[in-house]
């Protein structure tokens, strides 16, 4: 494991933490935008959790509460630092949230061709469900699924 800082981002940091989702993240999302992130942390400022190494952002996750699901987006992991403990310091830091909210249960969007992510994801302790499938519907931005 390396040295890690494990913090919530701020409002002014949307643009780097889109810089990071374009080099760590797989895929992308209707949200991927300035206003996007902006709106996510201020309208919940304890979601976005990122690490940092020696200043470098290096992961990300989205911990999502609504007061009924703990919701986990955006695992994400520099390449140049994967496989050191970075993903699971912040699920960690994702569980202690929902615990600290009374969350039962934390539900992961993870790319079904990202078989990478699937292993981090099982050695975290998560399991794939195979009787949901996900529905979306854009209201905004191209009329396409993410």
């Amino acid at each position: 494991m390396i040295d890690l800082r494990i913090r919530t981002a701020r409002p002014d940091e949307a643009t780097r933490v889109l810089v990071f989702w374009k080099e760590a993240a797989e895929g992308t999302s209707v949200t991927d935008d300035v206003d996007g992130v902006t709106r996510l942390i201020s309208r919940d400022p304890e979601a976005l959790i990122l690490a940092e190494s020696d200043g470098l952002l290096v992961g990300s996750v989205i911990a999502g509460y609504d007061g009924w699901r703990c919701s986990l987006y955006r695992l994400a992991v520099l390449p140049s630092h994967r496989r050191r403990g970075v993903s699971r310091a912040l699920l960690e830091a994702a569980e202690r949230r929902f615990a600290a909210v009374g969350g039962r249960r934390g539900d992961a969007m993870v790319l079904e061709a990202n078989e990478q992510a699937h292993g981090a994801w099982a050695a975290a302790g998560y399991r794939k469900e195979n009787h949901w499938r996900r529905w979306v519907k854009p209201f905004a931005g191209p009329s396409r699924p993410v």
